[in-house]
């Protein structure tokens, strides 16, 4: 990520942290089924697995990956403190079993190597090279047999299936109770996006050596893929 766009993300970030967990499920509108997937394909070979979780933000989807893994060791990171320290809020700050750090993950380096890598809502904010290269990152920092879930939105095949996905997804949060402010937001944050097509993901993947790579939930341009790395 370039600085200037790093700043632009911490800022509209920071600003929206405290209501962020609150609107997600009106902004989201699979809401239970995009989590609850993303959640469920995180199956470690270990009870007590480490995993990192990627623009972790507020630390949402870790907490429904700690619900099912309690012994889990997490760590997070994400480029918002504010974000952060709702996350720290959540989880306690005494918590042995988790790390909290803020900064770029895009170049996160580990000694050791993680069960399962995480991410909701965040790669979609990097240019195409930048996914390409967090991919094979991503690769290197999972142990023979880890797992890579990523929940985002990605661009549809066509201007006219982009237009159809944008188009129902304002329709659906008009729909509910937030605020014109709160929307507004919504729209501002979403002139950051820099997504891409599913299909072109998918074979990123693979190309940074990942096997097992597939779209397990689909709702519009809401998506979960899955990938694993070859070996245990």
């Amino acid at each position: 990520m370039t600085d200037k766009n790093n700043n632009q993300l911490i800022t509209k970030f920071n600003e929206v942290a405290e209501k962020y967990d609150g609107q997600r499920r009106k902004l989201i509108p699979c809401f239970d089924d995009f989590y609850g997937t993303a959640t469920s394909l995180v199956q470690p070979q270990t009870a007590a697995p480490r995993i990192l979780d990627l623009g972790a933000g507020t630390g949402l989807l870790s907490s429904y990956i700690l619900g099912q893994y309690p012994d889990a060791k997490l760590t997070l990171i994400d480029l918002s403190q504010g974000m952060l320290d709702i996350a720290k809020l959540r989880f306690g700050e005494m918590n042995a079993n988790l790390t909290i750090q803020a900064g770029d993950y895009t170049a996160f380096e580990s000694d050791e190597p993680f069960d399962c890598v995480v991410s909701a809502l965040s790669i979609h904010h990097l240019e195409d090279q930048a996914k390409q290269n967090l991919y094979a990152r991503i690769f290197k920092l999972l142990k023979p047999g880890g797992i890579f879930v990523n929940a985002d939105q990605v661009l549809g095949r066509s201007p006219f299936l982009d237009h159809l996905y944008r188009a129902d997804w304002e329709a659906k949060i008009e729909a509910t109770d937030l605020t014109r402010e709160a929307l507004q937001a919504a729209y501002e944050r979403t002139k950051l996006d820099k997504m891409a097509p599913l299909d072109q993901q998918l074979a990123w993947l693979k190309a940074s050596g990942f096997a097992d790579v597939d779209c397990v939930y689909k709702y519009y341009n809401f998506v979960v893929m899955f990938a694993q790395k070859p070996g245990a």
